[in-house]
């Protein structure tokens, strides 16, 4: 396919269809394929082998994607409706267990099957498909908001540091981390970004390098273990990352090695922020402590990008997909009502309270 990716929204609905289409992101950055998923197997594929990836693109992926598999049940009553929503519900909800925004988008479509039990099976469907396109719209604006946020704490020729992917390709549209940089270039403010390449599936330099470049960001993609030497070099003014699930009291899951990323920040006095819509922000997980952190195949770290096996055969491989920030190596998590400040048991509290005032 042809295009830019920046012009290509990551999730979106083929109306005439009732498909669920999606960038294929494992193709990325050599070729720019489109996915046209309509059973649960192919969507619970793409969530798990991140041909869609990202907290906000998998929960608006999971939302259209039940509409779409609703739209196709041949059923007549609502409690045979019903049974079908829920087992593919859980079955998607399997697909992927750290980020919170899968479980919170089925959840929302639940609801309004709920809420519609006492109308026909048409009317059920037409209220799915209403409700997976407000949360895609909401996606798009919640990014925008935290763009304008997080603008706020960068200044005209700041260098930036990022981990994974937390850009367009991780939403709809826009990005979470990426956000503020692309609203900073739009304003003139000529930063400069590193991309850590984050193995071992190496979102930042397949994807976020990749979507950075084509926008016109100035870009550098460094290894791993080469983020404590720009920030000691003084190229770094302000670490932004994207998250997976954010706890009550602040400690956040997000790509492996972002912690190491804030430890090291730390060392050097670079601030590192949070984005995170509050989509993201769970206030009943507690602390980081009851997150639960997905594994992966030990392939992805011995096989995947190499010719040949790269590790001895029968080596005892560990290859946890998230780890987890502890709250005081952050300077402040920026969502779409505000920047939380420690301490974060309180300003989320306040943030999520305004945001239900607002609903």
């Amino acid at each position: 396919m042809g295009g830019k990716i920046t012009e290509i929204d990551t999730v979106s609905l083929d109306e005439a269809n009732k498909a669920l289409v999606i960038i294929d992101q494992t193709k990325l950055p050599g070729q720019i394929q489109m996915l046209s998923l309509t059973k649960a197997k192919e969507i619970w594929d793409a969530i798990y082998l991140l041909q869609v990836r990202g907290a906000p693109a998998i929960g608006v992926a999971a939302a259209i994607g039940m509409y779409v598999l609703a739209s196709r049940y041949e059923v007549d009553d609502y409690d045979a409706f019903y049974a079908a929503f829920c087992r593919d519900k859980e079955y998607l909800d399997s697909s992927r267990p750290t980020a919170v925004n899968l479980s919170w988008a089925l959840k929302r479509m639940e609801g309004v099957v709920t809420a519609h039990a006492n109308e026909d099976i048409p009317a059920i469907v037409d209220a799915l498909h209403q409700e997976a396109m407000v949360i895609r719209d909401e996606d798009i604006a919640v990014c925008h908001k935290i763009g304008e946020y997080g603008m706020e704490l960068l200044k005209p020729g700041d260098g930036v540091l990022t981990h994974c992917n937390a850009g367009k390709l991780a939403t709809v549209r826009f990005g979470t981390a990426t956000a503020p940089i692309y609203l900073a270039e739009e304003n003139d403010y000529h930063l400069h970004v590193f991309c850590d390449e984050t193995r071992p599936l190496l979102q930042g330099a397949r994807l976020t390098a990749f979507e950075l470049q084509e926008s016109g960001v100035d870009t550098t993609l460094i290894c791993d273990n080469m983020s404590a030497m720009v920030m000691k070099n003084g190229w770094v003014n302000a670490v932004f990352v994207g998250c997976d699930r954010v706890a009550a009291n602040g400690d956040t899951a997000n790509k492996i090695g972002t912690s190491v990323v804030a430890a090291v920040a730390k060392q050097y006095n670079v601030p590192v922020y949070i984005c995170a819509p509050t989509s993201t922000i769970d206030m009943a997980t507690a602390t980081g402590d009851d997150i639960v952190i997905e594994e992966r195949k030990p392939e992805e770290i011995a096989e995947m990008w190499y010719e040949k096996r790269m590790a001895p055969e029968n080596v005892k491989i560990f290859n946890p997909a998230f780890d987890v920030t502890d709250h005081e190596l952050i300077a402040g998590i920026v969502t779409e009502y505000g920047v939380a400040r420690t301490p974060y048991t309180e300003s989320l509290k306040a943030i999520m309270d305004n945001k239900q005032k607002r609903v």
